[in-house]
């Protein structure tokens, strides 16, 4: 009995280590094997999210396309018949309805171009070029395009130090994307007679802050990220007053991001709105 039960006692101690050695072999096999496993599922993956990538850009393009060309010929052939190129139209009432159809053109191609924008931006397939940018030609040309409706609004932008401000790090037209929506707010929100500033600065870590003031009724400071989001507007004061659907400030923050910026809000009621972009410096 008592050898049968040392020989019992001796296999059962030798079948554990013999699993034991298995599974080590095993494990090791598949630690041989881990690193390049996870390097094809990496791969793979890469490939899907490049493959669905090219597929956000054609569908983009395509959108593109569809809805600006129908739109251009609308605005175009709207604004030959306002001017009356070709002759009278007779009655007074057609050329008023041409500009209106004109005006109307014009605002809704603005909203497909800022749905697409938002589109490009959240699915991550729009290509900036980020460079060396001078930040005083940028705001320079975005007053330049503001300056009608400017003088329609009765509002002045001011740029105290424009010779002086910094370089910064951005793509170029995603600067003046930026800069264009953040003043073209600021103009909307303005009382006639109001003043818009624009001031730049380089701040610590090698960061240019842009900030864009106006003098408009402000808002709470609860309703700020609210603004931040697509086709969410805050307070009635600061956005019930102009048109829009609330696309312009949500597209400055992702072009920021994009560009390794930020976009901050500052407001309360009764003191206007500021936004601040940080950038980094050229």
């Amino acid at each position: 009995m008592s050898q049968t039960a040392s020989a019992d006692a001796s296999f059962t101690a030798e079948e554990p280590a013999e699993s034991v050695a298995g599974a080590d072999s095993r494990g090791a096999q598949r630690g041989a094997e881990g690193p390049t496993a996870t390097f094809r599922r990496a791969a793979a993956r890469a490939r899907r999210k490049a493959a669905l990538d090219d597929q956000k850009r054609s569908f983009l393009r395509m959108v593109s396309h569809e809805l600006r060309t129908p739109l251009n010929a609308v605005i175009g052939f709207s604004e030959i018949l306002a001017s009356e190129l070709y002759g009278p139209l007779g009655s007074p009432q057609y050329k008023e309805y041409a500009k209106l159809v004109h005006e109307s053109g014009l605002k809704l191609l603005k909203l497909v171009n800022q749905i697409v924008e938002i589109a490009r931006l959240e699915g991550h397939v729009t290509d900036l070029d980020v460079a060396a940018e001078p930040l005083d030609e940028a705001v320079e040309d975005v007053m330049a395009q503001l300056r009608a409706e400017c003088e329609a609004r009765g509002v002045v932008l001011s740029a105290p130090d424009l010779v002086g401000m910094p370089g910064v790090l951005a793509d170029r037209r995603g600067l003046r994307t930026i800069l264009s929506n953040l003043m073209q707010n600021a103009v909307a929100h303005s009382p006639r007679d109001g003043v818009v500033t624009i001031e730049a600065e380089r701040v610590a870590g090698g960061m240019v802050e842009i900030s864009i003031r106006d003098q408009g009724e402000g808002v709470e400071a609860a309703d700020l990220p609210r603004l931040l989001r697509p086709f969410e507007q805050g307070g009635a004061s600061l956005t019930r007053t102009g048109e829009g659907v609330g696309l312009g400030l949500p597209i400055v923050d992702l072009l920021t991001r994009a560009m390794n910026g930020s976009l901050r809000l500052k407001s309360a009621p009764g003191q206007g709105l500021t936004a601040i972009v940080s950038l980094p410096g050229a």
